[in-house]
């Protein structure tokens, strides 16, 4: 469908609440959302496209139909997006995904129990907790668990192994281990202790330590004071594993901050999670710029919770949001208790959600690596240049031929400042013959152009011909700028253009545009970019241009022999690689490249071995 298409079919829709299904001319479901009304919601994406982000009008390039279910209430659309979201997984959806995966809490042995924290699930008849998505916060509960519970640490086997070594190991003797190897301990205890542990990794220190006070405090009016002992060293071990942690948080006890940082078209999001009043665990993730919190916080925060199964009391964020009384009903329904969205203004709270957006801008720096030299060239060459953005995705083109032959050209990419080899492309000049490097740039970009028409509503629109350049720039000056100028206003082609300029040996010296030099030479960091990029460009070209006089100087020598032609020499080239190698090719091994006749190969090992030929 076209777009008018569409706005006619979205202004058709009914105003009551709903979820919409955007698809692509595959039918793949690309985007859900939510609407209060959904004729009002889904006819915006279809209107002027002025108003929306780049996301939004990327996507909306790529929506060819549309389907809609239609609820009872916004709630419920709430919860059936989410639901939705969920099972499909689509492209342009805020989707959290880092690179830990999930822990799981592995159980085995049925008469001697032990417990580990693994990443994979398997069928092995062994019990499984979790997943757990606070993979470090697990491992250490289990560390910890081995310890307060005096578990054995070693890789033996009970109750084959008891007995089999002259003494316990070094835990036993440091208290972090009951000495199960030498039967200081019966299966009862043993397993009895397993059991606290997964209790103690499940509720928490908090609700663990309640539970373990309160039988304590019973033992010691049973009059059953060694009991009532191990008890409190059990406490005293909770208490001093504790106290490791530097970042607590009194007022709640179970909590998530949110952190949010923004930079150059990405958004880094750092939940900080707090159990018990315990720092325990912070996931990271990079997404596509968020830019309308009342639009986009929803559905990070949906997605977070929709995949978890270990929800805190309270959410801290720092946008109040209109859908808040929707979003803390459905994380009840979810957590089967009341969870309180918040937007901290001071205190404990408002620390703690600072400390979580200097994190997210922290990593969010790192990943685009901002402090580099290459993102600083690119600041710097956007001011010098007067561009509206950062050039993060920059095209350069150089011609080469000798005195018109072999006319060709290079393409190189640099994405952030760093070549992209895989986006590298090669031309050869098929409109004329003979040495021009305006007409052979013209037809080289017109070609350019065209092909970003075909791919545009791709979708690979991310690199390749299918994406529109930040910068364009051609090995040459003016004349070399104004040649290809008239081809992009031809097709409305709306991409920054300008030439690098040389000196008088060769090195870079100025960036021209159609009606003057920009001079770089102070400025080192713009300077070191442009040179980087102007070599490469040079150096693929040229290459490409020896490598196509190479092969057609090889296939003029075998051309040359009776029986041979161009196609059957580009089989030989395709076998051999070198001219050498077949001279020195046998008679068989001549006739066995496809394509070579017995006759062929008799002329081709007869010419080589010619004195005259030599």
């Amino acid at each position: 469908m076209t777009i008018e298409e569409l706005r006619k079919k979205a202004m058709a829709l009914p105003e009551e609440p709903g979820v919409y299904i955007m698809k692509n001319a595959r039918g793949e479901i690309i985007y859900i959302g939510k609407a209060k009304v959904l004729k009002n919601r889904v006819s915006q994406y279809f209107g002027s496209q002025n108003n929306h982000t780049a996301k939004v009008r990327q996507m909306v390039a790529h929506v060819n139909d549309f389907d809609y279910v239609i609820v009872g209430s916004e709630f419920e659309a709430l919860v059936l997006e989410c639901s939705l979201i969920k099972q499909n997984k689509p492209k342009y959806n805020i989707l959290l995904k880092d690179d830990k995966g999930y822990t799981y809490v592995k159980i085995t042995g049925d008469s001697w129990k032990m417990l580990y924290d693994v990443k994979q699930k398997e069928d092995d008849g062994a019990k499984y907790l979790g997943p757990y998505t606070t993979g470090d916060a697990i491992s250490t509960a289990v560390k910890q668990a081995y310890d307060i519970f005096m578990l054995p640490h070693c890789s033996k086997v009970f109750p084959r192994d008891i007995n089999r070594s002259a003494r316990p190991c070094l835990n036993y003797y440091i208290k972090l281990c009951a000495g199960a190897c030498k039967g200081l301990i019966t299966r009862e205890e043993h397993n009895a202790a397993v059991d606290d542990a997964i209790s103690f990794i499940q509720g928490g220190k908090a609700e663990y330590v309640r539970k373990i006070t309160a039988q304590m405090e019973e033992a010691s009016e049973n009059l059953e004071f060694e009991k009532a002992m191990k008890l409190r060293d059990r406490i005293r071990a909770i208490e001093k594993s504790a106290q490791r942690q530097v970042m607590v948080c009194s007022n709640c006890k179970n909590q998530d901050v949110f952190g949010v940082s923004s930079l150059s078209g990405k958004t880094c999001i750092c939940v900080m999670q707090f159990r018990g009043g315990t720092f325990m665990n912070t996931n990271t993730f990079i997404v596509d710029r968020l830019e309308n919190p009342e639009e986009d916080y929803p559905e990070m925060l949906s997605g977070f919770y929709s995949s978890v199964d270990d929800y805190p009391d309270r959410i801290c964020i720092d946008t109040p949001l209109e859908q808040a009384e929707f979003l803390e009903s459905y994380f009840s329904q979810l957590a089967q208790k009341k969870v309180r969205l918040y937007v901290p203004l001071s205190g404990e709270s408002k620390t703690l959600l600072e400390t979580a957006n200097k994190n997210a801008a922290e990593k969010l720096a790192r990943v685009l690596s901002y402090n580099d030299k290459q993102n600083a060239a690119l600041y710097e060459l956007q001011e010098a240049l007067g561009l509206p953005e950062r050039p993060s995705y920059i095209e350069a083109y150089d011609i080469s031929n000798t005195a018109g032959q072999e006319n060709v050209c290079g393409m190189v990419v640099f994405a952030d400042g760093r070549p992209r080899k895989r986006c590298y492309k090669r031309f050869m000049i098929k409109s004329f013959e003979g040495q021009d490097d305006y007409r052979s740039l013209a037809e080289v970009l017109e070609r350019r152009i065209l092909e970003y028409e075909k791919e545009k509503d791709g979708e690979n629109t991310e690199e390749g011909f299918g994406k529109k350049p930040d910068l364009i720039l051609l090995d040459g000056g003016i004349g070399q700028v104004n040649a290809v100028r008239p081809i992009f206003e031809k097709y409305g082609f709306d991409v920054p253009l300008f030439g690098m300029v040389k000196d008088g040996k060769h090195r870079t010296r100025a960036i021209a545009y159609g009606g003057g030099e920009i001079m770089i030479n102070d400025k080192r960091t713009v300077f070191s970019l442009v040179s980087q990029i102007q070599e490469e460009v040079h150096r693929y070209a040229v290459t490409y241009h020896h490598t196509r006089k190479k092969k057609n100087t090889l296939e003029g020598t075998l051309t040359s022999i009776e029986g041979v032609g161009k196609k059957r020499a580009g089989l030989l080239l395709a076998r051999f690689k070198t001219l050498a190698a077949i001279k020195n090719a046998a008679l068989d091994d001549l006739m066995s490249v496809p394509g070579v006749t017995e006759p062929a190969a008799r002329s081709i090992y007869a010419f080589f071995r010619d004195p005259q030929n030599q």
